[in-house]
């Protein structure tokens, strides 16, 4: 048998002190989260940030650097991600856009505020990026390649 991580993306997008979130429905009740989702097939990392950013949230993103890179081993569901997490900036939004089926809204919130609901976190990573972010790690976006063969 061959194992696998889950493979993320996630945005890390502040904007006036506060940070973007998802509010959305879980197996585990409400929880908090980044804009996130998992990589599909054929779709660089990039694509996948501004396509989940998108869906789950109305807003167009723009990544401009990698945060960081987090592997994560889920205590309960015996499943391990691998999230790619990337700063950027919003560009524009469309109220009229569907979100994504379990998304309650889009939330901005402080960082005490997200320190606050840290019972409702869809995981430690959503912290840990943002205190990322704050601590300055921004790393390239040439960093990764996607490599698609023609």
């Amino acid at each position: 048998m061959i194992w696998k991580p889950n493979v993320t993306v996630a945005a890390v997008i502040e904007r006036d002190g506060k940070f973007l979130l998802v509010e959305e429905e879980t197996d585990d009740g409400i929880r908090f989260n980044q804009p996130a989702g998992h990589l599909e097939c054929g779709e660089s990392l990039l694509d996948a940030v501004v396509r989940e950013t998108r869906e789950e949230t109305r807003y167009d993103f723009v990544p401009q650097a990698l945060v960081g890179i987090y592997n994560w081993r889920h205590p309960v569901k015996d499943l391990t991600y691998l999230r790619f997490a990337f700063a950027g900036e919003i560009t524009g939004c469309d109220p009229e856009r569907e979100l994504d089926e379990g998304i309650i809204a889009a939330r901005w919130l402080s960082l005490d505020e997200i320190r606050a609901s840290s019972e409702r976190h869809r995981s430690p990573l959503i912290l840990r990026c943002v205190e990322d972010w704050l601590a300055g790690r921004r790393y390239p976006l040439d960093l990764l390649v996607h490599y698609a063969q023609a």
